[in-house]
């Protein structure tokens, strides 16, 4: 039988959501069908309205072998398995004559655990919960998300926590969830058979295309115990979050709270002498704490130094010592051991991790008004590892929006530990980049309008001039603004100011869920929203609700950031230039998220107005313009105001 031509199946699988094939998702199809083929990597920048997901997993169908797609947002991820896999699985199958399975899989917190549900945590005895059941009021919101918890524990075939709506608070589930460090193991768990993480996992070994995220995707590379199963092909979706997430995942950090709570779990497992030691520690600990300055600690204080070592010391002698339990009262002893060790080998790494210092971490203290100081330590890169972990052994596609930053994909590309496109030689992976544009017609579509006649935004204080421009260009919309700022404080001024001065409704991020607040914002021309910069890759709404997209300045990193900072200066110790690798990529990456919001569809129009004046005189601007859409550009205010009115009468002249 001969093999289906990649044509005929990317028509098929259009064809079944009702489209037609873009020049683009062609173009990108034919590039990824092309590294899986020979082994290579790619980076595949696709615009919005591209079709991408269809551009890479048709290929990844046809390919046969196993796959796993990692994505950042949960969003993607359930538009994945729930509608485009489908679909696609199904237009295919007459073709490929064979039905490819998928799945989702999750690291294991995300899942409910039945041991926990059942049998209760092992809690401390100041917040004694369990039975949780029964001692969180039912009418306490706890309260009551937890007997929902019990009722949907029931029906649910998944566990799996984002299957749970409405959702419930971080707190409310950690009482019925584990993390991998505390779970008993299937083969000890009373549960295991039952396990819905592990029926997950078994799911994922079975399917030809499995679906993840890419703190999985970090923790499946970082911690050398395997949690994906074995794959031939990569796909990384939403590319350009990859680095900060994995990141995340290598980071640590230690406070006080956490260390007190270790302390009480640990105590019944030890001998007196051993669990003193670490209780000495941990108040050693608390009071250095207690001083403790924000900022980067680019040598380790003697007395920090000295309270990180004692904890070291006595957490490895716990974890030695951990046995039986001195209580003999103390039900179900292997989950309580098990909390137990996992809270102490925590704090054993990150202590030991920070003790041991290394050239390539960073360590700061940040302060938080409630919960008082944090000791963190991140990588100063994620580079080598990922160059390590990730492009060994498989073939590894990075698709995004915005993976090309000043006109190329090779900052993007030394942050994932490639060389630039086109270096080749011995452990270099060979990658290459394409651009399959975009379908919108940015030029015509859309302006990019810079208030070059504004003052130049200092750190603090406020901008009255901005406030007036701002208020101009939404009454001149109509409304249908989306407002973002570089800071929440930032964006609480311009609702509180523009409130009390404009007629149109002004929504706030933070007043309402998110879902909330974008449904309100979409429903209502009239209507702004405002927020910051975790809003600006979580808005999607296309047509006449959002015509004008507002960025109050360009989003550098903040100064005193300390791994920014770290990073940028280790760049310029190497030669280079390390406000623009770190400060303005990082701004660039941002801005052309926060400009993507504005053409979601064909028939959007409207105008991206950026308020500081450096977009248009710095030397830098030119290159964070040239990571934004292509469109038609202006410093002219009155023609920024004109744009705008002729859309707003259009719209309510189709009625909208």
């Amino acid at each position: 039988m001969t093999k289906p031509s990649l044509p005929d199946l990317l028509h098929a699988a259009v064809s079944a959501v009702g489209g037609t094939e873009r020049p683009g998702q062609v173009a990108m199809a034919e590039a990824v069908a092309e590294a899986i083929d020979d082994n290579s990597h790619r980076l595949i920048q696709a615009g919005t309205g591209t079709g991408k997901s269809l551009g890479y997993l048709v290929p990844a169908l046809a390919h046969g072998e196993r796959v796993v797609v990692a994505t950042a947002t949960l969003a993607l991820q359930r538009q994945l398995v729930e509608r485009d896999l489908p679909r696609t699985v199904d237009a295919l199958h007459p073709q490929l004559r064979r039905r490819p399975q998928f799945a989702m899989l999750k690291g294991r917190s995300n899942y409910l655990c039945l041991h926990r549900l059942h049998e209760g945590a092992p809690q401390d005895e100041e917040d004694g919960l369990f039975d949780q059941f029964e001692a969180a009021a039912p009418t306490s919101k706890l309260g009551q998300d937890l007997l929902r918890m019990r009722d949907w524990a029931d029906e649910t075939e998944t566990g799996d926590r984002d299957d749970l709506t409405p959702g419930v608070s971080d707190k409310a589930w950690s009482q019925i969830s584990v993390s991998s460090r505390e779970c008993l193991g299937a083969t000890k768990c009373a549960y295991g058979a039952e396990c819905f993480a592990e029926a997950a996992r078994e799911r994922a070994k079975l399917a030809d295309v499995v679906v993840t995220n890419h703190a999985l995707l970090a923790i499946d590379a970082i911690e050398g115990a395997p949690v994906l199963p074995q794959h031939e092909v990569l796909i990384v979706d939403e590319a350009h979050e990859l680095v900060s997430r994995v990141t995340g995942v290598a980071s640590g950090e230690l406070t006080p709270g956490q260390v007190n709570r270790a302390v009480k779990r640990a105590a019944k497992l030890v001998d007196e002498k051993t669990a003193d030691s670490l209780q000495t520690a941990s108040e050693t600990f608390e009071r250095v704490m207690e001083l403790a300055l924000p900022g980067r600690l680019e040598q380790i204080p003697e007395d920090l130094g000295y309270a990180l070592m004692s904890l070291r010391d006595a957490a490895r002698n716990v974890i030695s010592a951990i046995g039986s339990t001195r209580d003999k009262s103390v039900q179900d002893e292997d989950a309580v051991r098990k909390q137990a060790l996992a809270a102490v080998e925590s704090i054993h790494g990150v202590a030991e991790r920070i003790t041991n210092g290394s050239e390539y971490d960073v360590v700061w203290y940040e302060r938080h008004d409630r919960f008082g100081a944090t000791l963190r330590v991140a990588p100063l890169s994620v580079s080598g590892l990922l160059r390590e972990k990730l492009f060994e052994d498989r073939s590894v596609v990075l698709t995004s929006a915005t993976l090309k930053l000043g006109g190329d994909f090779n900052g993007v590309a030394a942050s994932l530990g490639l060389s630039p496109e086109g270096v080749e030689g011995d452990d270099v992976p060979v990658w290459r980049g394409l651009d399959v544009g975009s379908p919108f017609d940015y030029p015509k579509q859309g302006i990019l309008y810079v208030a070059k006649h504004l003052a130049t935004p200092g750190r603090e204080g406020t901008r009255g001039d901005m406030m007036d421009e701002l208020a101009e260009l939404i009454e001149a919309a109509g409304g249908r603004t989306l407002g973002l700022f570089s800071s929440m404080r930032g964006a609480k001024a311009a609702a509180e100011e523009l409130r009390g001065r404009l007629d149109n409704p002004i929504l706030l991020q933070g007043e309402e869920t998110l879902g909330e607040l974008i449904k309100s914002f979409a429903a209502d021309p009239k209507t702004c929203l405002f927020g910051t910069l975790s809003l600006w890759q979580g808005v999607d709404v296309p047509g006449p609700s959002c015509q004008l997209v507002v960025m109050d300045r360009i989003p550098f990193p903040r100064p005193d950031d300390p791994l920014m900072s770290a990073r940028q200066k280790s760049v310029e110790e190497h030669g280079g230039n390390g406000f623009m690798a770190v400060a303005a990529t990082h701004a660039a990456l941002l801005m052309a998220q926060g400009a993507g919001r504005l053409v979601r569809a064909s028939g959007d129009r409207g105008v991206v107005a950026v308020l500081d004046p450096r977009l248009a005189t710095a030397r830098y601007g030119s290159f964070l313009r040239a990571t934004l859409p292509d469109f038609w550009y202006t410093t002219d205010r009155n023609q920024a105001r004109r744009s705008l009115a002729a859309i707003d009468a259009t719209a309510k002249a189709d009625g909208k």
